[in-house]
């Protein structure tokens, strides 16, 4: 099968032999697929069958849907990205996902996000991708599989080479399963983004912290990381700051919804001083404040080269500390993006971004702020501007839909 009518028909088929009802939201998106690689042709598909697509459905798929695009597409050579978030598949359904990977000679990209799958269904998943030599993005967001689960996909990591990007977020995972994970990747040099946000860490020694710290100073390959709510103090971000300073190849830190005050942020301006070669820092909804802000602020200023988007949404950050992130980018020409809502925005701060944004030092789409004056007062508005907005959700029409495969 190379095109999409011949998935089309091999879809309707399936399910004549497995004697199921076709399911109207698979039919009609090979059906818009159809009509519009005939007036663009077209060498693959992107199939999107997101359960929150409402323009396209009101209904969620089932492990029966599952089974039925396993047998559909295990031959086929079309499809090569799949984004099934949103559904309502269970760990039944996860083992006919599973055959597809073994089976798959062409499949790039599965979006699981937000099903009904658990530990059961993880473990036949990440064995599928011990063999599996095509997949290279795998997103398992929401899916409670909690630690168990996580320690199937760390097997999966140490024989797994084609992977490059895999995002465990929300999964529940386990102190367990974050050092396994950590530990794998010391020698793993193939992932390029991990995302293993919000684990359910009975800690506060900081264990998972200082391990991907550890990890990152010898790793070689990962280029993102995402370490969001760890609860992670400034003695885990010093060791993490500590061990960066001899990594060249991260681009980009998540460590945001943590407890960094101004020590853990004097210890990430050592490591910004380095000039090492990461570009996106999110730092939102921590406790910085003005002694954190003025620590990064110095380093941005006279050192830093290399970082373009900085996160300090929500800090407890007064004027005096946003001043100097916004005089900073008058001296940094490499810092384009920065986001500072929910801090203390007073009328000091609020000029100082309005002199940027009027100047055209800093693009209203590259903040989260627009300033405007009552009775002679400059105030900042907020902008829905954020660095990941279409992370758990994408329009489906206007000016801000995103590429179908994010």
């Amino acid at each position: 099968m190379s095109d999409a009518n011949q998935t089309l028909q091999r879809y309707k088929s399936t399910c004549q032999d497995l004697g199921f009802q076709p399911c109207k939201y698979i039919l009609a998106v090979l059906e818009k697929e159809k009509k519009e690689s005939m007036e663009d042709f077209r060498d693959s598909m992107h199939l999107s069958l997101a359960g929150n697509n409402h323009l396209m459905t009101d209904i969620r798929l089932t492990d029966q849907d599952a089974q039925t695009l396993h047998k559909a597409l295990s031959n086929n050579l079309y499809v090569t990205t799949i984004d099934l978030r949103y559904n309502n598949i269970t760990d039944e359904g996860a083992k006919h996902i599973a055959k597809l990977l073994e089976e798959t000679a062409i499949l790039r990209e599965l979006n699981l996000m937000a099903n009904d799958i658990g530990p059961a269904g993880a473990e036949v998943i990440a064995k599928a991708l011990q063999g599996n030599e095509t997949l290279v993005n795998l997103r398992m967001t929401g899916n409670k599989i909690g630690n168990k689960g996580g320690m199937f996909f760390a097997q999966m990591l140490q024989v797994n080479e084609a992977l490059e990007n895999l995002d465990l977020g929300d999964t529940d995972l386990g102190t367990e399963s974050i050092i396994a994970i950590a530990t794998v990747l010391n020698q793993n040099s193939s992932l390029r983004a991990l995302n293993v946000n919000r684990p359910l860490l009975f800690t506060h020694q900081e264990e998972p912290t200082v391990h991907f710290a550890k990890m990152l100073k010898v790793n070689r390959s990962l280029q993102e990381i995402h370490l969001q709510k760890y609860d992670m103090r400034d003695f885990g971000v010093t060791r993490l700051a500590e061990n960066l300073m001899e990594n060249f190849c991260l681009r980009y830190l998540n460590l945001s919804c943590n407890r960094i005050t101004r020590d853990g942020a004097k210890a990430l301006a050592k490591y910004l001083k380095v000039n090492t070669p990461l570009e996106v820092l999110d730092l939102g909804f921590n406790r910085l404040e003005d002694d954190g802000a003025l620590h990064l602020a110095e380093a941005i200023t006279t050192y830093n080269t290399n970082l373009t988007t900085l996160v300090l949404t929500s800090n407890n950050i007064r004027s005096k500390g946003l001043c100097a992130i916004a005089d900073s980018m008058k001296f940094n020409s490499s810092l384009t993006q920065v986001y500072i809502w929910g801090n203390h925005l007073e009328e000091p701060a609020a000029i100082a971004f309005a002199t940027l944004l009027e100047s055209g030092r800093l693009e209203s789409k590259d903040t989260d702020v627009r300033p405007y004056v009552v009775d002679g007062v400059t105030i900042l508005s907020e902008l829905s501007h954020q660095i990941r907005r279409h992370y758990y959700w994408k329009p489906s029409y206007g000016d801000d839909v995103p590429d179908p495969k994010t």
